[in-house]
């Protein structure tokens, strides 16, 4: 109580005051960056790279130098693929390589499969691939094509495993059949593609023989045709393709055989089956012609020719002789 006999009012202890709220920053709601996108070629070689120099004898300037020669090949390298000089496209592949490297992806291992007549240098320098190649910078789809351009491959496969090592698969062209035209003789495949200049390799000795223009794009026809009658093909010693419309045989006795342009398999049939019964193959005779459905024509050689003549004078002398 106070002197004046008043009831003093109960003190309260001093509060601090409470804070104000902290003022929300203004880009408190913005969103969240995107997820980092995995490391790109370019990003793994030079994360690779620093650490091979931080490690390195060549010290902080010396791998600045590098670095500096390793984007300026890079950036060569970019200016070339946009169309520049086939030079500064060498050059700066080979700056590109010995980065990728030193960073650990020099080719080390290059396994080939399926080459029979190509050797394995002729695939790896339509490859592309040498000695001092990286692996970032073989492009398989463009290697494929390279090989594939090659005559004897008729398709490959490229497939790179990381960090050194590179499997070419190919499938070489089969020999179908020797094509002469213009005088020269080349191997082609049944597709008639040219695979390689004829030569005395023993491969090549009972491959059939087609001549004339056009003869390498139906060489299919005629040798299938031939191997459905191999006592006639046996004979054969090529098929001549005329004016691109019918084929004409020449036979190892020089008897020539004229084909119809129709009816292929059905000229050669009855041809087997005269020379079965008849032995028309055997005879002196040059032509055997069998262009006509309804008949078979065939011209005597000029021997058989004279000595027919020679008999039908003796014969008419002999009749005129008896008539008197």
């Amino acid at each position: 109580m106070d002197g004046r006999g008043r009831v003093a009012p109960t003190l309260k202890p001093n509060r601090p005051a409470a804070p104000r709220p902290a003022a929300v920053p203004p880009d408190r709601h913005k969103r969240l960056p995107p997820e980092p996108r995995p490391a790109s070629r370019l990003s793994l070689l030079l994360r690779r790279l620093s650490v091979r120099l931080a490690a390195s004898s060549l010290g902080r300037r010396g791998a600045s130098l590098l670095t500096v020669a390793v984007i300026g090949g890079f950036a060569l390298y970019g200016t070339v693929i946009g169309g520049h000089v086939q030079e500064a496209k060498e050059i700066g592949l080979d700056i590109a390589d010995a980065a990728a490297n030193i960073a650990g992806f020099k080719v080390v291992q290059v396994n080939l499969s399926g080459q029979n007549h190509v050797t394995p240098a002729a695939i790896l320098e339509a490859a592309g691939i040498k000695s001092s190649t990286s692996i970032l910078f073989v492009h398989a789809d463009e290697t494929r094509a390279r090989l594939e351009a090659m005559p004897w491959i008729q398709s490959a496969s490229v497939r790179k495993f990381y960090p050194d090592r590179i499997d070419i698969a190919i499938t070489e062209r089969v020999p179908f059949a020797l094509w002469q035209i213009n005088g020269e003789i080349n191997v082609i495949g049944r597709d008639g593609r040219i695979i390689a200049p004829y030569s005395d390799d023993p491969r090549y000795i009972n491959l059939p023989i087609v001549v004339g223009e056009g003869a390498d794009r139906r060489v299919g026809d005629i040798v299938d045709a031939l191997a459905r009658i191999p006592v006639i093909a046996d004979q054969v010693r090529a098929a001549i393709l005329v004016a691109d419309r019918r084929w004409t045989l020449k036979m190892r006795n020089g008897v020539d055989v004229r084909l119809p342009e129709e009816g292929l398999e059905g000229a050669l049939t009855q041809l087997a089956d005269l020379d079965r019964d008849r032995k028309l193959l055997s005879r002196d005779i040059t032509i055997i012609d069998l262009r006509l459905p309804d008949r078979v024509a065939v011209r005597l050689s000029d021997a058989a020719a004279d000595a027919r003549a020679q008999a039908i004078k003796a014969r008419a002398k002999a009749r005129k002789g008896g008539a008197t």
